[in-house]
């Protein structure tokens, strides 16, 4: 019974056949994803949906929490560990994500302080893009696809608007923001460290990095590892069974989140403690809670240049998406003959 079970899953496990060349391209859109996390706001999950790899990653990821995988892991069945895990995939894929932490945090946060006009641009276009690309993987459009594209919109509209909570600092709530932000983290239009920043533990996130607090890191990482397991599992069987529905819903979430993406903003509300003082963030900085967004200043020659190159940058963004899709499909039709 139980080897009969080995199979059924190993065989629900697909594993398509890569050569070295689609490993380095994995990596690279695990880089891809990797970069969109570092940028609070945008969502690793926005990059794999743009990319072609979503709904491989969501399958991958659900295989974890099968339970012919843990007996294996109990009893150390290395080889069926491997067969039932899509290893390969992820392993390429986590490493271009962990790649893209180390070489890029740096450049990127460098452009959200100093830059964040024409990062938040680059982005903004890039989405727009990704939302008509994967727009178009719905083959017949209806009534009720662009009602449940509206709830979508309107969710993450409204979430990104959200200002920080005042939550508690006890364990069972650091092990429920884990699981909370590891959901966000996969789903288009939301990222996980949003979802810490409107808990209020993004900042305790960062603390606990920082002081090597290993307790607050343990319960925020079995949070995230019982989340993204368990809320795979609901993305993979949505899939399965609502497939045009759950593309409309993560569309929907991608264009509620270029509220966040929109590159002109004002400061409104910023983050203070009891006696009324700015809490500043590691690098010093007073922590912004809540903006608007307002028009560009194209009053000055300056505002005009920037706008200018604002807009030409949200341009190459969906040039570059659009681009990508164009060979996918290209490679597509050429593997098909």
């Amino acid at each position: 019974m139980e080897a009969s079970e080995v199979k059924q899953d190993a065989a629900q496990t697909e594993k398509p056949n890569r050569g070295i060349g689609d490993y380095v391209g994995l990596a690279l859109r695990g880089m891809a994803m990797g970069a969109s996390d570092i940028v609070p706001g945008v969502s690793g999950g926005t990059m794999a949906l743009i990319l072609g790899i979503y709904e491989e990653l969501i399958d991958s990821i659900r295989a974890i929490g099968r339970p012919a995988l843990w007996r294996a892991a109990i009893r150390f069945k290395i080889k069926t560990l491997f067969q039932l895990v899509n290893w390969q995939f992820l392993l390429a894929v986590g490493m271009g994500i962990l790649l893209a932490i180390l070489i890029l945090a740096q450049p990127l946060e460098w452009m959200l302080v100093n830059q964040p006009v024409y990062l938040w641009s680059f982005f903004f276009g890039l989405v727009i893009a990704s939302a008509y690309t994967v727009s178009k993987r719905i083959p017949q459009w209806n009534p009720q696809l662009l009602l449940t594209l509206a709830v979508g919109t309107i969710a993450a509209y409204n979430i990104v608007g959200l200002v920080p909570a005042q939550t508690p600092n006890t364990w069972w709530f650091l092990i429920l923001s884990g699981a909370l932000a590891s959901c966000a983290m996969i789903l288009p239009g939301l990222s996980g460290a949003f979802i810490l920043f409107i808990l209020g533990k993004y900042a305790t996130v960062l603390a606990a990095v920082n002081n090597q607090d290993m307790v607050t890191i343990a319960l925020i990482g079995i949070g995230a590892a019982f989340g993204l397991v368990t809320f795979a599992q609901v993305l993979s069987w949505l899939f399965k069974r609502f497939h045009d529905y759950t593309l409309a819903v993560l569309i929907g979430l991608m264009l509620g989140s270029l509220r966040k993406l929109w590159a002109w903003k004002e400061d409104i509300a910023w983050l203070v403690d009891e006696a009324g003082e700015f809490i500043l963030d590691s690098h010093g900085e007073i922590q912004v809670i809540k903006q608007i967004n307002v028009w560009p200043d194209v009053s000055t020659a300056a505002g005009i240049t920037e706008t200018g190159l604002a807009i030409g940058l949200a341009i190459l963004g969906a040039v570059i998406v659009l681009t990508i899709e164009w060979y996918a499909q290209k490679k597509e039709k050429a593997e098909a003959i």
